[in-house]
């Protein structure tokens, strides 16, 4: 087996149904429908997902999980199941376009130490969805923080936590993270590092896993010429647009990876940064909305 394409759906059935649409399409265009095989982890729907599946597609091998059991852990599942040489995590919100399969085939088997790669998401309407950037050490974290990687020029140079410039997505190169919505891996990756961790529900679990990905000598590669729709937040069911579970996934990251006198640090500058976009959003009023969960993240991370 080539290729397993992996799709965890909670409550997504019209959104699975095109999401697998594309992706029989794209296996289509590459030949490679033979060679591949797609595994979709339902966790615990109480939609007509399962039923969809069956109906329209056969050939879907289905994991039927009794609850909802969180990103990393279904799919976890997803990949002990499956046999591929190269594996792909798709979430069931994006569309993939025809040549999406085979663009990303070609770049993860053109070195053999690359273990990730990811593509270009686009919003709805075309536009660029930030979808990579470097690993958030204490400066990235700050800067981020304090809207210092916003910067025209600075931006270019800071190697941000969130890569946000679009120029930075017009060329194939190494990042340290990619999302998780479009995550190509060689199984190499899994038997040298192990799974997603579990102690994850949902978000920032990619960002963990790369770190260990990297440290154990893997490339992590973004190709820009691989383009995926991605309708973010609309499988995970979050309305928070998933805010405060990075604050979330930024502090167990600390306690996990870094010196314990970088976590008081870490939660400082998380606070700080909260506080000015309480104080920031205040003012500007279509961002008003966010203001709730801001002092949620204080809460939080005191």
């Amino acid at each position: 087996m080539e290729l397993s394409i992996i799709i965890v759906s909670f409550n997504t059935s019209d959104l699975l149904r095109k999401c697998l649409n594309k992706v029989y399409k794209s296996l289509s265009f590459g030949k490679i429908e033979k060679m591949s095989e797609v595994i979709v982890v339902d966790n615990g729907s109480t939609d007509d997902s399962v039923s969809m599946i069956q109906k329209n597609f056969p050939k879907v091998e289905v994991i039927k999980n009794d609850k909802n059991l969180g990103f990393s852990k279904a799919n976890n599942l997803g990949m002990k199941k499956a046999s591929g040489k190269y594996i792909l995590l798709l979430n069931s919100d994006t569309e993939i376009k025809n040549d999406a399969l085979d663009k990303l085939l070609e770049t993860i088997k053109n070195d053999d130490k690359i273990g990730v790669v990811g593509g270009k998401l686009l919003n709805n309407d075309g536009s660029l969805q930030p979808s990579t950037g470097f690993f958030p050490n204490i400066d990235k974290v700050f800067f981020w923080m304090f809207f210092i990687d916003d910067i025209p020029l600075l931006n270019k140079i800071l190697k941000p936590y969130h890569a946000e410039d679009k120029s930075f997505y017009e060329k194939t190169q190494q990042v340290d993270w990619v999302s998780g919505a479009c995550f190509m891996l060689r199984r190499e990756v899994i038997e040298n590092v192990g799974f997603l961790d579990e102690n994850i529900f949902m978000y920032g679990e990619e960002l963990e896993w790369c770190y260990r990905i990297k440290s154990s000598g893997f490339k992590v590669i973004f190709a820009p010429e691989v383009h995926i729709l991605h309708l973010k937040g609309a499988s995970g069911g979050l309305s928070t647009a998933g805010i405060l579970e990075e604050y979330k996934a930024l502090l167990y990251f600390y306690k996990k990876h870094k010196p314990t006198w970088q976590f008081p640090v870490l939660r400082l500058i998380l606070m700080s940064g909260a506080l000015l976009r309480i104080l920031i959003f205040g003012i500007i009023g279509s961002y008003k909305a966010r203001l709730p969960l801001y002092a949620k993240a204080i809460q939080l991370v005191r």
